[in-house]
């Protein structure tokens, strides 16, 4: 179950990028629930809001590849050798490290993250994100919620 929904989140993500890549011109916002929902194609070569864009190649290769790497594998290790983990436990760590390696696909394969949706709501504004953001976000929501709840990890 875990590998399906790292996998789904993997393909979700990577399928969404590239239609952004081929269908929407890059930094054109085009808004697809008034403006409340805009559709943009924007490439991050940082994390996340642009944190790290102006990094030496050297810096960006070990803090936005190598770590996020050795991390996604230590967790993927470490929840696939547990046997008794609380199953929400194991949804949400499977979204964090699916939407992970989403991004870090793209890092890898063009050195920059496509990112597409923003959320526009009065004065609040989202930045710019795309599926992995989601899937990550929503596993660290997840895990918050159950540690508060007094789910131990134990990962």
């Amino acid at each position: 179950m875990i590998l399906i929904i790292v996998l789904m989140t993997v393909g979700c993500d990577q399928v969404s990028k590239e239609l952004t890549r081929q269908k929407v011109e890059p930094e054109v916002f085009i808004p697809v629930i008034k403006n409340h929902l805009i559709l943009t194609n924007v490439e991050n070569t940082g994390a996340m809001l642009g944190f790290g864009q102006d990094f030496s190649p050297i810096l960006k290769r070990l803090l936005l590849q190598a770590l996020p790497m050795l991390l996604l594998l230590i967790m993927l290790y470490r929840i696939m050798s547990k046997p008794n983990l609380n199953l929400l436990l194991l949804v949400a760590f499977a979204l964090v490290i699916g939407g992970g390696l989403g991004n870090l696909i793209d890092r890898i394969a063009y050195g920059s993250v496509t990112d597409f949706f923003q959320f526009r709501l009065g004065i609040f504004r989202t930045g710019i994100f795309n599926i992995a953001d989601v899937a990550v976000t929503i596993g660290v929501f997840m895990f918050v919620f159950l540690i508060a709840r007094g789910k131990k990890p134990a990962i």
